[in-house]
């Protein structure tokens, strides 16, 4: 099943995956891993935060707490 598990503003733990997908649709920001399939996941725990990059890419990150 790929896609996103973790939406905006959910907490997470560390480890908790947040992307299944192939390639890099969603590029990884602040304390989250990006794993040997892509997969994203976090690296802390906190609050997931997705927000725009240029040249209409998407990022995402976990604000900790």
């Amino acid at each position: 099943m790929l896609g996103v598990k973790r939406f905006a503003g959910e907490k997470v733990n560390s480890g908790t995956i947040i992307v299944r997908q192939r390639g890099t649709h969603i590029h990884p920001g602040e304390n989250v891993g990006l794993g040997r399939d892509y997969t994203i996941f976090a690296t802390c725990e906190g609050v997931v935060k997705f927000e725009p990059t240029t040249n209409d890419r998407r990022k995402v990150s976990v604000v900790a707490d």
